[in-house]
C-alpha cells in the first residue's frame, strides 16, 4: 500500500494523510486518528528511507541515562510507553549510557553535531536542569518527562506528585497517624521536591510538626528501602505509617516491617507510589497495597505523541500536561495503633 493509496480510500489530499501521520498540529484529532487506525488496518507503513529523504529527518529520537540505576523497572515500562509508539510511525530510539554527568552533557553535544536523532526525551529532571538549559542552547527539540524550572519554554508531561502526596498524608492523618515517615526519591529531582511539598503541606495543615529522621531520599529499590526502614523502625517514638516512593520501595518497607515482627495494615501502615507494573500488582499483595497510581508505561506512551506534535511544528510553550493522579485505598493502611 502507497500513501497515495491510503489516501484515496480515505477520500483525503495525499499532504493531509502524511500530516497526520508524522502529528502535525494543525490536523484535527478526529482525522488524525481516522487515519492512524486507516493505516493499521490496512497494513501501511511509510518508506523510511524516502520519508527521511522528504523530510531531511534522522528518523530517531534520543534518551541518555546516567548509570545503571536508571536502567530499572521504571525505565523499561516506560520504554515499553515509548517504543510501542514510536514504531508505529518507523522512529527508532537512540540510547545512550553514560557513567557521570560530565559525560551525559557530552553526550548531548555529541548528537547535535552528528544529527543522529530529531529529538530527546529529557527524564527525571532537577528543579534547575543543566541539561534543559543545554538542549535548549543546541536547539535540538525536547519533551521533558517531568518539569524543571528554566525561564525559556519547554515541552513537558507531569503527573501531580504534589497533589498525590497531600493526598495520601492526609487519608493517614484522618486515620490517627501522626509518625508519618517518606521514603522519597533522591534530593533535587523535581518529582521528590513536588513530593516532598505535599507531604510537608499535609502536615502543616494538621499543625503536626516536621521531623526530618522521618524523611528519607534514595533510589527506589527493595534494599535500599529495607535498611532506611529498619533504621526508622527503630525510632522512639517509630512511625506508624510509611509512604513509599516505588513499588520496589514498597517491597524494602513491607521486608523491615515483617522482620520487626509487625503486621501491615495494623501495626504499621503503608501507601505506596504505583507506576503500574505489570509484575508486581498491588491487588495482589497481601495484604492489598494501598496506593496513588499513574501509569508509567502511559506517561511513555504519550510523550511519543507529544514528540510527534513537537516535531510537526508544535510550540513547546503549548505542550504542557499534568497528570491527575488516582488515590486507590486497600488493605495496607488502617488506623494508627494505640500504644
Amino acid at each position: 500500500m502507497r500513501l497515495k493509496d491510503l489516501a484515496e480510500h480515505l477520500g483525503l489530499s495525499q499532504t493531509t494523510v502524511s500530516r497526520a501521520l508524522n502529528g502535525y498540529p494543525e490536523v484535527k484529532e478526529a482525522t488524525r486518528l481516522r487515519v492512524s487506525e486507516a493505516a493499521d488496518q490496512l497494513g501501511y507503513r511509510p518508506n523510511a528511507s524516502a520519508l527521511r529523504l522528504a523530510t531531511g529527518r534522522a528518523g530517531a529520537v534520543g534518551l541518555v541515562l546516567r548509570g545503571a540505576d536508571e536502567l530499572g523497572p521504571h525505565m523499561s515500562e516506560f520504554l515499553s510507553g515509548l517504543s510501542g509508539r514510536m514504531v508505529a510511525q518507523d522512529i527508532d530510539i537512540v540510547v545512550t549510557t553514560v557513567a557521570s554527568q560530565q559525560e551525559e552533557l557530552a553526550a548531548y553535544r555529541r548528537l547535535a553535531a552528528s544529527q543522529r536523532v530529531d529529538a530527546m526525551i529529557l527524564h527525571s529532571p532537577t528543579l534547575k536542569d543543566e541539561r534543559a538549559e543545554l538542549l535548549l542552547d543546541l536547539k535540538i527539540p525536547f519533551v521533558l518527562h517531568g518539569r524543571t524550572n528554566v525561564t525559556r519554554p519547554v515541552a513537558w508531561l507531569d503527573i501531580d506528585n504534589t497533589g498525590a502526596l497531600e493526598r495520601a498524608t492526609s487519608h493517614l492523618l484522618d486515620l490517627g497517624h501522626r509518625r508519618i515517615a517518606l521514603l522519597n526519591g533522591g534530593k533535587g529531582r523535581t518529582f521528590a521536591e513536588h513530593r516532598e511539598l505535599g507531604y510537608l503541606a499535609a502536615l502543616s495543615a494538621r499543625g503536626i510538626a516536621f521531623d526530618p529522621a522521618l524523611i528519607g531520599n534514595a533510589i527506589f529499590t527493595d534494599e535500599v528501602a529495607f535498611r532506611i526502614t529498619q533504621s526508622m523502625l527503630e525510632l522512639r517514638p517509630r512511625p506508624t505509617a510509611f509512604l513509599a516512593g516505588s513499588m520496589m520501595t514498597a517491597l524494602g518497607v513491607f521486608r523491615a516491617i515483617r522482620q520487626a515482627g509487625m503486621t501491615l495494615g495494623v501495626d504499621v501502615s503503608m501507601i505506596a507510589h504505583d507506576d503500574v507494573f505489570p509484575y508486581l500488582n498491588a491487588d495482589n499483595m497481601y495484604p492489598t497495597m494501598s496506593t496513588t497510581r499513574s501509569s508509567i508505561r502511559q506517561a511513555g506512551s504519550r510523550i511519543a505523541e507529544l514528540l510527534l506534535q513537537l516535531l510537526g511544528g508544535k510550540p513547546a510553550a503549548d505542550i504542557h500536561e499534568l497528570w491527575p493522579v488516582e488515590l486507590v485505598l486497600r488493605e495496607s493502611s488502617g488506623p494508627a495503633p494505640l500504644f
